[in-house]
C-alpha cells in the first residue's frame, strides 16, 4: 500500500553556506580535525559496538525527541531532497543515516527505494536498517514505521537493486542467526519498497555488494553477491541465487579476495567484480555463473592499474573508506557496447591525497586502458576527491560523482561534485558542484566516518543518487536527480510530456498521471480520486479507503474501525493504539508475547516467560501449558522453544 504523508519541507539553497568565508564555516565544527593520513591497507572490518536495543519513535512529536521539517537543499537547479524521516515525514534531530544505497523500479522509475545505516542516537553505535521510498520520481518520501526493515536488529552496509519485474531488494549485515559471526539477510518487497516481508539467508560479509543481472539472457534474474574475507559467515566470499533471490548456493572464494567492490554483468551474460587487490586493484570474471545448471567458475584475477591504491582512515572520513572501487559495463548496443569500466577514489604518486581516477577495457577485461583523472581541479592542490562513484547510463553515458575539498584548504567542508563522458572515458565534462559544502566532520555515531559508499544508477536522461551530508547539522540522507526525468519511458521528459499535454497532471506534482500513485488500477491518480470525490479516505493518508489494510474484511480500513478484527468482541486488536505490523498476532489480534496485554512486549513480559518456565527441550508437539503456547509459541507447532524464544526477543520493545 502507498503511503504518502504530508509534511513541512524546509527549502534551503546553497547561498546560506556560501555567503559566510570557509573560516566561519569551519567554526560550526564540535572541535578541531586534524588530517589522518594514515592508510590501512587490510581496509575496514566490522563490529558490533554497543549492541544497546533502541526503540525508533513512531513520532517525533510523541517521543518528545526534537523533529524539524524535513530539508531540502539547492544548488543551481539540483535539489538533494532528504530521505531519512520519521513516519510523519519529519527530520529527527539527534539521530544519523549514513552508507546510502538506492534501487529503482525498471517498469516504473518514479518507484525508488533507498536504504541507510540507521543509527537513532549519536551516543553509541546500534545502528539498524533504516528504509525509505518514493513514488513521485524522488519529490517526497515516506517510510513504514518505524522507518527500519527490523526494529532492534543491528544492521549494517546495506545495499539495494531490482530486478526487472520491479521487485526490490535489500542486502543487510546483521549477528548471524546460524553457525557464523556474521551473516547478510536479503529482504525484498513487491510494492515499491512500503513493506519487506520475506527475509531471507543469504551467507554474507563485511562490506558486500550484490546486484541482480537485468540483462534478459540466461542469468536474468540471477543474484550475486561478494564480501570481504573479514567478518564473515564462512571462509567463502560470493555465492549466487538463480531462483529470484530466495535460495543461496554454497559460498566459494573469490581468487585473490579482491575487497570492497562491486560487480556488474556485460551485455552477454558474463561477470566481473573488483576489488582492492594489495595496493592495487584486481578484476574477477566469470563465463559461466549464468547458467543456472553449472556451478561458477571464477578466473584468476586481472590486475588493474588505477594510478594509486584504495584509502582507508584517512582526511575527511578518517573512519572509514574514502571509497570503494565500482565496475560497471556499457550495454548501449553501440561501437562501446560490451566496454567494462573501473572507478575509484586512489591515492595517487604526488601532493594530491585521492583523486578519481578511470580504466577501461575493450577487449572483455583481459587488458585495461592508462589511468585517467576524472576531476579537473589543479594537480597537487592536496584537495580530496572523496567518494567516487560511478554508474553507466543504457545509451552509454558515463556518470561520476564524489566528495569534493577543493574549495576548503581546512579539509572541513566538502561539495558534491559530478562529471559524464560520453566518448567511454576517453575525455570528461568539465566538474560541476552539485550540492553545498558541508561539514563532513559532524554527526559521527561514535564512529568517525559518514559511512564508506555513496550509490548512483544512471538513465538515459540523467541519474539518482543516494548519498549522505550533514546539511542539518548531522549526518543525513538525501536523494538528487541528475537530469531530466522520463518515468513512462517514451524518449520524452516528463516536463515536456505535461506541458505538451502528452500526459496530464491532475495534482501538478510534475509527475504524469502514469506515473503516479493508483493503487486500485483504475487509471486515476489517487489523491485526485479522492479530492474529486470519487473515493474514500477517512484516515486522510491520501490512499483511497479500498486499499488501505481491512482486518475484518468489512470495507471500512483498519484505521477508521473500532472493531478491527470483526470478532464484536472489544480486545488488544481493537484498544491498542497500533497495529503491530510485520509482527505475528495471536488469533484475537493480541501481539504475541505480550502475556499482561499491555499492547507491548516488554520486561514484564519476558520475566512472565521465564516464571512461567515455557521453554520446552523437546520437540515439535511437546505439550507446554495454555498460557505458554497461546501467548509464546511464535511459529505455532505447540512448543515453545529456541525459535519462539527468538521471535519473542525479535518482538521485543516494539511499541
Amino acid at each position: 500500500m502507498l503511503q504518502r504523508h504530508k509534511r513541512a519541507i524546509l527549502v534551503l539553497t546553497c547561498t546560506v553556506w556560501m555567503t559566510l568565508p570557509h573560516s566561519a564555516l569551519a567554526q560550526v565544527a564540535a572541535e578541531p580535525m586534524t588530517v589522518d593520513a594514515i592508510r590501512d591497507p587490510s581496509g575496514p572490518t566490522e563490529h558490533r559496538e554497543d549492541p544497546v536495543p533502541r526503540r525508533f519513535p513512531r513520532s517525533s512529536l510523541e517521543s518528545g525527541r526534537i523533529s524539524t521539517p524535513a530539508t531540502v537543499w539547492t544548488r543551481g537547479v539540483f535539489e538533494s531532497v532528504q530521505v531519512n524521516v520519521d513516519a510523519q515525514g519529519f527530520n529527527v534531530v539527534g539521530d544519523a543515516g549514513n552508507e546510502p544505497s538506492i534501487a529503482v523500479d525498471p517498469t516504473n522509475p518514479a518507484r525508488i527505494a533507498i536504504g541507510w545505516r540507521q543509527f537513532d542516537t549519536i551516543a553509541d553505535n546500534f545502528r539498524q536498517s533504516g528504509i525509505g521510498y518514493s513514488h513521485d520520481g524522488g519529490q517526497t518520501w515516506s517510510s513504514p514505521e518505524p522507518n527500519i526493515l527490523e526494529l532492534n536488529e543491528f544492521s549494517s552496509d546495506p545495499i539495494l537493486d531490482s530486478d526487472l519485474d520491479g521487485r526490490f531488494y535489500y542486502y543487510a549485515l546483521q549477528p548471524d542467526r546460524g553457525p557464523g559471526a556474521w551473516a547478510c539477510y536479503m529482504y525484498r518487497s513487491a510494492d515499491g519498497g512500503n513493506t519487506w516481508p520475506q527475509e531471507v539467508y543469504a551467507f554474507g560479509g563485511d562490506k558486500a555488494w550484490f546486484m541482480v543481472d537485468k540483462t534478459g539472457g540466461a542469468g536474468s534474474g540471477h543474484v550475486y553477491a561478494r564480501w570481504n574475507s573479514g567478518a564473515s559467515c564462512c571462509p567463502g566470499t560470493f555465492t549466487r541465487s538463480t531462483d529470484g533471490g530466495f535460495t543461496y548456493s554454497v559460498p566459494i572464494t573469490v581468487p585473490s579476495n579482491p575487497r570492497s567492490g562491486t560487480l556488474t554483468v556485460t551485455p552477454d551474460g558474463n561477470l566481473f567484480i573488483v576489488g582492492g587487490v594489495g595496493s592495487s586493484f584486481g578484476v574477477v570474471r566469470s563465463t559461466n555463473a549464468q547458467f543456472a545448471n553449472q556451478s561458477p567458475i571464477l578466473d584468476p584475477v586481472v590486475g588493474v592499474d588505477l594510478g594509486g591504491s584504495m584509502s582507508f582512515g584517512a582526511g575527511p572520513n578518517p573512519g572509514g573508506l574514502l571509497g570503494q572501487a565500482w565496475i560497471a559495463s556499457d550495454h548501449s548496443g553501440g561501437p562501446r557496447h560490451g566496454n567494462l569500466y573501473v572507478l575509484a577514489s586512489v591515492d595517487p604518486p604526488g601532493l594530491d591525497p585521492l583523486d578519481v581516477m578511470f580504466v577501461r577495457s575493450t577487449d572483455g577485461g583481459f587488458s585495461w586502458s592508462t589511468p585517467v583523472r576524472v576531476n579537473d581541479d589543479p594537480l597537487n592542490n592536496g584537495a580530496w576527491q572523496w567518494f567516487g562513484t560511478m554508474s553507466v547510463a543504457p545509451n552509454g553515458r558515463i556518470d561520476v560523482v564524489w566528495n569534493d575539498t577543493r574549495n576548503d584548504a581546512t579539509v572541513f567542508f566538502s561539495e558534491l561534485y559530478y562529471s559524464s563522458s560520453l566518448d567511454g572515458g576517453v575525455t570528461w565534462a568539465a566538474s560541476q558542484p552539485l550540492s553545498p559544502p558541508f561539514n563532513h566532520f559532524l554527526g559521527y555515531p561514535n564512529q568517525s566516518k559518514i559511512g564508506d559508499y555513496y550509490h548512483m544508477i544512471s538513465d538515459n536522461f540523467g541519474a539518482h543518487l543516494a548519498y549522505a551530508a550533514t546539511f542539518n547539522g548531522e549526518q543525513d540522507v538525501y536523494y538528487l536527480r541528475l537530469g531530466r526525468f522520463d518515468c513512462n519511458g517514451n524518449g520524452i521528459p516528463d516536463s515536456e510530456d505535461i506541458a505538451e499535454g502528452t500526459s496530464l497532471d491532475c495534482n501538478q506534482n510534475d509527475l504524469p498521471d502514469e506515473c503516479d500513485a493508483d493503487c486500485n488500477n483504475n487509471d486515476l491518480v489517487d489523491d485526485c480520486e479522492i479530492t474529486d470525490g470519487g473515493a474514500a479516505d477517512c484516515n486522510s493518508n491520501l490512499v483511497p479507503d479500498e486499499c488501505d489494510p481491512d482486518l475484518d474484511g468489512d470495507t471500512v480500513p483498519d484505521d477508521c474501525d473500532s472493531d478491527i478484527d470483526g470478532d464484536g468482541v472489544p480486545n488488544v486488536f481493537d484498544i491498542c493504539d497500533f497495529t503491530p505490523i510485520g509482527l505475528p498476532v495471536t488469533t484475537d489480534g493480541q501481539p504475541m508475547g505480550d502475556f499482561n496485554l499491555n499492547c507491548v512486549v516488554d520486561l514484564l513480559d519476558y520475566n512472565r516467560f521465564h516464571a512461567r518456565r515455557c521453554m520446552s527441550s523437546g520437540g515439535p508437539g511437546v505439550f507446554r501449558p495454555l498460557t505458554c503456547t497461546n501467548v509464546f509459541d511464535f511459529d505455532f507447532d505447540l512448543d515453545v522453544d529456541l525459535k519462539d524464544f527468538g521471535g519473542f526477543q525479535r518482538s521485543f520493545g516494539v511499541e
